[in-house]
């Protein structure tokens, strides 16, 4: 039987899955980041080798899988793309390999048609769009220098701000004064600040503010607006990508993917659709996306739809096995 090698690499975790053309999960783990623009070329290709060896372990294979997609944080740029592409060819995982942006598994997640477009909210913001001639749209999502706003580290940040100009008195009042500090443990939004600017707290840990602005957003105006904000991003890359493809009017699928968005509750998903219109169908895409990874796996071994059906059957019930690192990817 053929085998697919899935990877979601991202700025958090790393998730691998080997799966049948049947659709059979064979194996799913789970482990550390694997984004190079954290760890690096060297240290990317070191935690997914460990994983990769982990998930054969696990589903018992000795040779190549037959196809395999590989989804990055990180493989952003065109010449990112390919330099990825080139390490991950020579290390052997399978016989046919192809590498891209990880923003890829939430559109074949979220749709089955293999085009629309995909907005994906984790640490940061990333879209892609595909027309169904296959034309594609690409962001570079480097962040505030390609002009990017909206994933969770720049929520958590708006939050840290809100509750320090509402404690200060420089801002409105807003409950996330009392959210913030609590969410870590201290009295103050000062605190927090001061934790961060001597490293007591890691300042990626903002990220973890997030949920907290959606929780706030139904009672509170400051946080409210925060969400606002990020659904007007959100919309913006939608609106851009679609008339970037001459897409505009179309009835196009939009599939919304990543921590941030699937925390976020009704309010930034009805602000979405109402700012984007009813030609277009927004969808909250809840499965993980190596579910996306897999199934461009099993696309290209022309497997049909009840390979595809049974595959998310099986990662719905599926819990990863946890692989801890030890020294791994630190390079």
């Amino acid at each position: 039987m053929s085998v697919v090698l899935a990877v979601d690499g991202g700025n958090s975790k790393t998730d691998v899955a080997l799966a049948g053309a049947d659709g059979s999960l064979l194996a799913f783990v789970r482990g550390p980041l694997s984004s190079p623009h954290h760890i690096g070329l060297d240290g990317c290709l070191e935690v997914l080798e460990w994983l990769i060896a982990g998930a054969r372990s696990a589903a018992g294979l000795d040779g190549r899988a037959d196809v395999g997609r590989v989804l990055l944080a990180g493989a952003d740029l065109p010449s990112e793309e390919e330099e990825l592409q080139a390490a991950v060819g020579a290390r052997g995982w399978a016989q046919r390999v192809v590498v891209s942006n990880d923003t890829f598994a939430v559109l074949r997640a979220g749709t089955e048609r293999g085009w629309g477009v995909a907005i994906v909210c984790g640490a940061g913001i990333n879209c892609v769009g595909v027309a169904p001639d296959g034309r594609q749209v690409r962001f570079p999502a480097l962040g505030p220098i390609t002009g990017d706003w909206g994933g969770g580290y720049d929520v958590g940040m708006a939050a840290l701000a809100a509750a320090a100009r509402s404690e200060d008195g420089r801002g409105a009042a807003t409950s996330l004064e009392r959210a913030v500090p609590a969410h870590f443990g201290l009295e103050s939004a000062a605190a927090v600040g001061e934790a961060i600017h001597v490293g007591r707290i890691a300042a990626r840990r903002v990220v973890e503010l997030a949920p907290l602005v959606f929780e706030e957003a139904g009672r509170d105006a400051s946080a409210a607006a925060i969400v606002d904000r990020v659904a007007a991003e959100i919309a913006a890359f939608a609106r851009a990508t679609l008339a970037r493809l001459s897409l505009e009017g179309a009835e196009v699928e939009v599939a919304l993917g990543g921590g941030l968005l699937q925390a976020s509750g009704t309010r930034l998903v009805d602000v979405v659709a109402a700012s984007l219109g009813p030609a277009v169908a927004l969808r909250v895409v809840r499965e993980p996306p190596i579910a996306g990874a897999i199934l461009l796996g099993l696309d290209e071994l022309g497997a049909g739809g009840d390979a595809a059906a049974r595959v998310r059957r099986e990662l719905a019930a599926a819990a990863p096995l946890v692989m801890e690192p030890v020294g791994v990817g630190d390079g």
